[in-house]
């Protein structure tokens, strides 16, 4: 059996500057925002960030400078913030390309890395600017020259339908991350990693990528996971580090585990708005804490415990729902 669990710090060395990255989860739910820290703390440079749907996380490397591509269909805080300024500013300074796909078109190339084929066909987004090749930004840049093995030569192809002749249909290439960190409730001690609720595209994504690092709520037995084998989400082969970090999403949150943390976001969407306030906020959450266990600490127990999840329900009862 490979040793594979290791320390927070050493998963996020994993990672070389100029990866390809993408996470586990969706907008505001189980991101693994512990390794966020981690990464904007080790200030990795030049990150490819790709997403089937982007959130608060990306918005955070974003603005502390660790990101010069994105590509990804939406990004924001859902209910605590719609604009994603970070990202605004970054494009405007030419500091990051953002090139913008539908949701469908990213969720193919993502399933397309997956099954190891170069590309998919679909009709999404016939009529739309998503094909205007004027907003080919990485083609603008000129980086489709093959010279990146993460971009590639073009944003779409064409071709007709040899089966049906049913017309030309779009094809959307595979995406090849570097690297998928997802955040799971259960991981095995090999690695088996056990995702409760929705997996969103967890699975395409951890798939299509080359490195698979695992942060989990907690370790447990392999032999544990194996009595349910059908609940397992990836099997242990496909995981190359793991690391137990309780409570490693916050502040998303994690079905069965605990809620979002609504005012730590918005107090964050609402900091992201200028330079200055955002270079504060990172300063006192993320620079300003050498671990994790600080930043729990700092967060205090009494909110994490109004966040933790009612065992029956697997969403807290204390969370005032409904009302701003």
């Amino acid at each position: 059996m490979q040793d594979k669990q290791c320390s927070l710090k050493e998963a996020v060395q994993m990672i070389p500057d100029g990866s390809m990255v993408t996470f586990s989860g969706f907008t505001i739910w189980r991101r693994p925002m512990a390794a966020i820290y981690e990464m904007i703390r080790q200030d990795k440079k030049n990150l490819h960030l790709i997403e089937v749907n982007s959130g608060s996380h990306s918005e955070m490397m974003i603005g502390a400078g660790n990101v010069s591509i994105w590509e990804s269909c939406w990004i924001g805080h859902e209910l605590y913030g719609k604009v994603p300024y970070c990202l605004d500013r970054k494009i405007k300074s030419g500091e990051t390309i953002a090139e913008d796909y539908s949701h469908q078109h990213i969720l193919y190339r993502m399933q397309a890395g997956a099954v190891g084929v170069p590309f998919l066909p679909t009709w999404a987004s016939r009529g739309t600017d998503i094909l205007n090749p004027n907003y080919d930004m990485l083609g603008k840049a000129g980086l489709r020259d093959g010279q990146n093995p993460h971009i590639p030569r073009q944003k779409f192809g064409y071709a007709q339908d040899p089966f049906y002749d049913e017309g030309e249909i779009i094809l959307v290439p595979a995406a090849k991350p570097d690297v998928c960190i997802i955040h799971a409730q259960q991981v095995g001690e090999e690695g088996t990693v056990r995702v409760t609720g929705q997996t969103f595209s967890d699975e395409q994504a951890a798939k299509a990528a080359e490195k698979v690092i695992v942060i989990a709520e907690e370790i447990v037995p392999e032999s544990y996971l194996r009595e349910e084998p059908d609940r397992n989400l990836l099997p242990s082969y496909l995981v190359d580090a793991i690391v137990e970090v309780p409570w490693g999403a916050h502040p998303t949150g994690i079905y069965g585990c605990y809620d979002v943390d609504a005012p730590f976001i918005s107090d964050f969407a609402k900091a992201s708005k200028t330079e200055a306030n955002l270079e504060a906020w990172l300063d006192e959450w993320v620079y300003g804490v050498r671990s994790h266990d600080e930043y729990l600490d700092k967060l205090d127990v009494s909110r994490l415990m109004a966040l933790k999840a009612n065992s029956y329900y697997k969403y807290s009862t204390r969370v005032a729902r409904g009302s701003k």
